[in-house]
């Protein structure tokens, strides 16, 4: 939808000031909160965030060409006359505004909201379940990492009136996020893919809490809405109980879900066969992801087709187009050597599951680069240590701990009579890849994002 710089300031009930005769006239072609990624004609929001408060660029957002900023009314006064005559709209609290904005923006576009959260598979579900309804109807999808308060608005405020569905993601590391989200986007379905230790510090009752705050989106969901539930997930399972005015669907491989995987077999590099059963149908499907954590992700996107009465068959067809994302189990080769990169993300249930992966491989040697998982909480050193023992006994031939609690992970490997060895940055885990890789090794790269593990694999590519 386009809008003037007056209809965004009446949607905000904020003030518009500017020297120009028409600037309430001017059309907003798109919103930033970034001057650095700014393009002409945009409106840009001054939003504060934890490093930085955009006020502080509002200079530079006008170079790069911004139709007006969005600003708070304790900051005005001081912002240079030359940026108050450029155009400015007045209002309490900036990001309030945006997602205000993004708010009415979604209601008065009236289409469907899926959204999708859970501790792992988010991003993979997404692109999933995108892939599937594009056969039917024009979808928007979230993109990167807008699945925050600062980027979900941002992506809400992309509809056009062509999508006749968007599909979010929604991430959370603390209780009450999602709450807020679901505020903002007003999902009629909900899918949560698993519950895992991700950011399990930030609750005291570890993964209880967690499962708590994914819980959020299903709670959020209205009369009328559908939750799209992980069979196989002991915490998702149990969240569609005693629900009266929603409807809930299972996916996964227990008996529960409609779809189910009644058959997987992973293709090493070329990635899976499954059997999929809907109802009386059954289908092949060729997956071109890696790992048996993606089966579930692929069943949500079927259960979501289904729902729009898209026959099993063609969902099959549109997930067999589906490629790793970046950093997200793609593979490599590199002197002659495969590379898994999955650098994006980690947690220990989704590297248990990837180092399985990596055994289904055939290889010469298989080699675990497995980064520091971060925002575990008190059980930080059991669950590194997990998934080194995990390592060993799935036969790795050598494990790389790269980082802080990685070092848990190799002792309990070599505890566990598998070589390991720790390293204190990726680069260095880079050097020892260029010094040792063979021919036909097998490699998997993983870590917490803050890690950037990807590093290791741009050191053994410059050499």
């Amino acid at each position: 939808m386009k809008l003037t710089l007056g209809d965004v300031a009446n949607w905000l009930r904020g003030s518009l000031h500017g020297a120009g005769i028409d600037l309430a006239q001017t059309l907003v072609s798109g919103y930033s909160i970034d001057s650095r990624t700014l393009h002409p004609g945009e409106l840009f929001f001054a939003v504060r965030g934890e490093r930085f408060d955009a006020h502080d660029f509002i200079e530079m957002a006008i170079v790069r060409g911004a139709c007006a900023a969005v600003v708070s009314k304790n900051k005005v006064l001081a912002l240079p006359e030359a940026v108050r005559q450029y155009g400015v709209i007045v209002v309490e609290d900036p990001l309030i505004a945006l997602q205000t904005l993004a708010n009415v923006f979604r209601r008065h576009w009236g289409g469907r909201v899926i959204a999708i959260t859970g501790s792992a598979g988010k991003t993979t579900t997404k692109d999933a379940i995108a892939a599937v309804l594009s056969t039917r109807v024009k979808v928007l999808k979230s993109e990167g990492n807008l699945n925050n308060q600062f980027g979900l608005p941002l992506q809400l405020l992309k509809l056009k009136r062509e999508h006749g569905v968007v599909v979010l993601e929604m991430g959370m590391s603390n209780a009450g996020e999602i709450t807020s989200l679901v505020r903002i986007a007003g999902p009629e379905w909900g899918v949560v893919t698993n519950v895992g230790n991700a950011h399990a510090e930030n609750f005291p009752e570890g993964i209880v809490g967690v499962a708590r705050a994914k819980y959020e989106l299903i709670r959020g969901l209205p009369g009328g809405g559908i939750a799209f539930l992980n069979c196989d997930d002991p915490y998702v399972s149990q969240f569609g109980r005693g629900f009266v005015d929603k409807a809930v669907i299972y996916f996964g491989r227990g008996v529960c879900a409609d779809p189910r995987a009644i058959e997987v077999e992973e293709l090493g590099a070329s990635g899976m066969r499954l059997i999929v059963r809907s109802g009386e149908e059954e289908t092949d499907l060729h997956l071109k992801l890696l790992g048996r954590h993606n089966v579930t992700n692929v069943l949500a996107a079927i259960a979501i087709g289904r729902e729009y009465s898209i026959p099993l068959d063609v969902c099959a067809r549109a997930l067999t187009t589906l490629e790793p994302g970046d950093k997200r189990g793609q593979t490599i080769q590199l002197h002659g050597a495969t590379m898994i990169n999955d650098c994006y993300n980690s947690n220990p249930e989704a590297l248990k599951a990837m180092i399985h992966t990596l055994m289904s491989i055939p290889g010469q040697r298989h080699i675990l680069v497995a980064g520091e998982m971060l925002e575990l909480g008190r059980k930080t050193v059991a669950l590194h240590a997990s998934c080194g023992e995990t390592a060993a006994s799935a036969g790795v031939d050598i494990v790389l701990g790269v980082q802080g609690s990685a070092v848990h992970i190799v002792d309990a490997a070599e505890q566990a009579g598998a070589e390991a060895i720790f390293m204190e940055t990726p680069e260095l885990a880079g050097v020892w890849l260029q010094r040792n890789l063979r021919e036909k090794d097998v490699v998997l790269l993983k870590a917490s994002r803050g890690v950037r593990l990807e590093r290791a694999l741009d050191e053994l590519k410059a050499n």
